[in-house]
């Protein structure tokens, strides 16, 4: 871990300084790599996926860890986007002069080195290093031992590409240890890794926040809120609702908390209801829900549910009385990571986008569109529901800092 550490530090200086052309360059080389050996991918995915089921782990994680050919076209089209992005290195903003005759303003830079440690998404490591490359950092990655012969293959896409760019290969760097410990040193190098983002399950999110001496971007669940306003479209409401929901279950913007103001409630409920239970969604009720779905298949809720991100095909449902008491459910119950209205009161929606204190706030949209590509960041390295540095879904600027800058033409102080 010295070594790579050592070595990380090394090609941080390099990228500081690599030139648009050249980051861009490398960023489509990577997108034809991965094009290129889509066979290879497949392949090496395989393994990791039979793995998996060996070890029987469940079809959420088993989503996150395949490989479709979509998926690995998707990364080569990730990579085309950001190279497509503008650099956000070099970029002089607020000039001004100072009485004294000088001009004061800020130039943003990278932030050096950034650790990776993330669990079973082997897009993540496509995502995190053309993030990282574009934003003149080098990377060290730390994928989870359940994707670790698709993390390799991505690797040699990735090395190729730099390489091809004349970019140094060590500028990303993917450990091929699944030891645990390697993680708990890389959470401790502050003279090598400026700052670390973990993504994957609570417990990782909790050990490495409690751990780390080095600085970590970050959030640590997904609990996201829809709210069906008594002025909701409600058509529009079920279409968002169940996309919210049953696009994709394993992903922290998916909705765990179903809201529906009383006066909606009995003529929104119940077709949506079967609609989810058709659909193979476990639905988990208040008093009120249940009575007016009356469906057998509707469970209680317990205040548990209501705390829970399930990453599964599970929904929490509660009728409230009224904006008030949405308002007071999402703060009591939120993770501050996405939450939405559906209305059709422009005042309301105002109030709901200043009331709400998470790092993404929507009116009318699916809570899926939290997402770093759905932004127009091109990819993120992450969700951030901490107020500093970053937060929301981060992107390039989120991996980069700023310094101050002072112009002078022989300025002396007296």
């Amino acid at each position: 871990m010295q070594q790579v550490g050592q070595q990380a530090r090394k090609a941080a200086s390099e990228m500081a300084v690599a030139t648009c052309a050249h980051k861009d360059a490398a960023l489509r080389h990577i997108a034809d790599q991965i094009e290129a050996s889509s066979a290879e991918l497949t392949q090496a995915n395989a393994l990791d996926l039979d793995a998996a089921e060996t070890r029987g782990l469940d079809s959420a994680m088993l989503d996150r860890l395949r490989l479709t050919p979509e998926r690995i076209a998707a990364m080569a089209e990730g990579c085309r986007q950001v190279a497509e992005l503008p650099d956000p290195v070099g970029e002089i903003s607020d000039m001004s002069y100072r009485p004294s005759g000088i001009q004061v303003g800020k130039m943003r830079v990278p932030l050096g080195v950034i650790g990776i440690i993330y669990e079973s998404r082997p897009n993540v490591t496509v995502d995190a290093a053309i993030l990282c490359i574009k934003s003149g950092n080098a990377t060290v990655l730390r994928g989870g031992s359940e994707a670790a012969h698709s993390n390799q293959a991505i690797a040699s896409c990735i090395a190729k590409g730099m390489h091809a760019a004349g970019l140094p290969t060590q500028a990303v760097q993917i450990l091929k240890t699944t030891d645990r410990d390697a993680v708990g040193l890389m959470i401790r190098m502050p003279e090598y890794v400026d700052v670390i983002v973990p993504r994957g399950g609570k417990g990782l999110i909790e050990r490495i926040s409690r751990e780390a001496t080095v600085p970590v971007i970050k959030h640590l669940d997904g609990i996201c809120h829809v709210y069906v306003d008594a002025d909701a479209d409600l058509a529009k409401a079920k279409s968002i609702a169940f996309n919210a929901k049953t696009h994709r279950y394993g992903v922290c913007n998916a909705m765990e908390t179903l809201l529906v103001h009383q006066q909606v409630a009995a003529q929104f409920l119940p077709d949506l209801c079967a609609q989810y239970l058709t659909h193979g969604v476990e639905l988990r009720g208040c008093d009120l829900t249940r009575e007016l779905v009356n469906d057998d298949r509707l469970l209680a809720a317990t205040d548990q549910d209501w705390g829970t991100e399930y990453l599964a095909a599970v929904l929490s449902i509660k009728v409230v009385a009224d904006f008030a008491s949405a308002i007071e459910h999402i703060t009591t119950y939120s993770s501050a990571h996405t939450e939405s209205i559906i209305t059709e009161n422009y005042t309301t929606a105002r109030q709901f986008l200043r009331t709400v204190d998470s790092s993404s706030v929507m009116v009318n949209a699916s809570t899926r569109f939290a997402d770093g590509f759905e932004y127009g960041l091109g990819a993120e390295i992450g969700i951030s529901t901490d107020k500093l540095h970053a937060r929301g879904p981060v992107g390039l600027q989120g991996l980069t800092s700023e310094k101050y800058i002072v112009f002078g033409d022989g300025h002396i102080r007296v």
